[in-house]
């Protein structure tokens, strides 16, 4: 019965003074000195982004990082195979797309394959199920996805051939890249994971739809992490995002930087967008209102982070299906890549939004909202801002994305709180507690 319930749950989920002369001899020693420290910075770079690719890929025995394991060995191919991945990724309606979304098991991933497949679009999901958190929630989420109509493939975006045998079978129309390494805190613990998934594996997916005949448009995860020390709010996306707090936001803003070059060279349509916040029913364990939630109702003390001036740490908390209609307002309104076997035939659209709330509320409101809807008193222990990549605050300006893609979040914080507790409680008590 309380399946019944979660799976009756995700169906009703909505469809970031004048000029210095010089001697010239001496500026051309200067120019050369700068630029061979150039050339050994960024060859030294270079060189240990392939080391961690190839020499420390997970096609190598690494027991103690099961997070960035490779699935090329798992078994995919065949006719039975590829019949089941030909029939998720059938259109159902008159102006459907064919999409390929990666991470499809994720939080936010789940809920765009199943509103795009309500819609009657022809949806894929590859996911490669990795225990960064508690796989048997994502293994809940590949279920209720089937009942759907939704084959998730279970294999890693770094795996070239999967991805080259996906594009022959289906000719996917559109990419929803959302398959990444999230957290912030877990980068200290597991740089390698985020160069792996973040870097490698987006380069990875995007050498193969270079390739692909047509190339797909590409919508992917950003992140507003990528707006680092930034101190100017909102963040608009004209803001400089040179200056990443973490190792993650650093790969995601790599991440835009790598779009450009692809979308310069080879002419793939792609959009960014920076997510703000995500939270919502069948959310990550890794984010503060889940593992609040847990540990208010074990009656563990959680630990609420303020900044220097004694400030609450401020989010800009944003609704999964707020998420969701901007994902497939961006999927709609992407243009075709103009790129032909691999070479560019004329200029391609390259876009990066904010998806927001544009409301930040401090995360001690977030926690008194949880205790009226647990009726439980939170054990506060506040504490000061470590430095451990997180940022005091976070607020997005969303005028462009209202403008090009009609985005307009509509649910507040209790509101939203409210379906996730609903959820929590139904999924991990079996309805046995009930929301205030």
């Amino acid at each position: 019965m309380s399946q019944l319930k979660q799976m009756s749950h995700l169906d009703n989920i909505p469809p970031t003074p004048g000029k210095f002369k010089m001697e010239k001899p001496y500026f051309q020693r200067i120019r050369w000195h700068s630029s061979l420290a150039k050339l050994t910075f960024w060859s030294l770079v270079f060189l240990g982004v392939i080391f961690i690719f190839f020499f420390r890929s997970p096609s190598s025995p690494l027991p103690a990082d099961p997070s960035r394991r490779s699935l090329r060995t798992s078994s995919w191919g065949g006719s039975d195979w590829e019949k089941k991945v030909r029939s998720s990724a059938r259109v159902r309606s008159r102006n459907g797309v064919s999409v390929l979304v990666t991470g499809a098991a994720g939080f936010v991933g789940t809920h765009v394959s199943a509103a795009l497949k309500r819609r009657g679009d022809g949806v894929l999901g590859l996911d490669n199920f990795n225990d960064y958190y508690d796989t048997s929630l994502k293994r809940a989420r590949q279920a209720l996805l089937e009942r759907t109509g939704v084959y998730i493939v279970d294999g890693d975006i770094n795996d070239s051939a999967l991805l080259r045998k996906l594009f022959e079978v289906v000719p996917f129309t559109h990419v929803m890249h959302l398959a990444a390494q999230a957290g912030v805190r877990y980068a200290m613990e597991n740089p390698g994971s985020y160069v792996h998934s973040n870097i490698a594996g987006f380069v990875n997916l995007l050498e193969v739809c270079k390739s692909a005949n047509p190339q797909p448009a590409i919508v992917w995860a950003s992140s507003s992490s990528v707006y680092g020390l930034n101190t100017k709010v909102p963040f608009s996306e004209s803001d400089r995002t040179d200056q990443p707090a973490s190792l993650y936001a650093a790969t995601k803003k790599a991440g835009e930087e790598i779009a450009h070059t692809y979308n310069h060279i080879y002419g793939l349509s792609l959009t960014g967008l920076r997510f703000f916040t995500v939270y919502g029913p069948w959310g990550r364990p890794d984010m503060a209102y889940f593992f609040f939630t847990r540990d208010i109702l074990n009656g563990k003390r959680i630990s609420i982070f303020e900044s220097a001036n004694h400030d609450s740490v401020a989010r800009d908390f944003t609704y999964i299906d707020d998420i969701v209609r901007g994902c497939l307002g961006a999927l709609d309104t992407a243009e075709k890549s103009t790129g032909s076997g691999g070479k560019k035939r004329g200029p391609a659209q390259l876009r990066v939004f904010n998806l927001g709330n544009t409301s930040p509320v401090p995360v001690t409101d977030l926690v008194s909202i949880l205790e009226r809807l647990l009726k439980t008193k939170a054990k506060r222990n506040i504490m000061k801002l470590p430095r451990n990549g997180d940022v005091p605050f976070t607020h997005a300006n969303i005028s462009f994305a209202q403008t090009e893609l009609g985005y307009k979040p509509t649910t507040d914080l209790q509101t939203g709180l409210k379906k996730f507790v609903r959820w929590y409680l139904n999924y991990y008590t079996g309805g046995k507690r009930a929301v205030q």
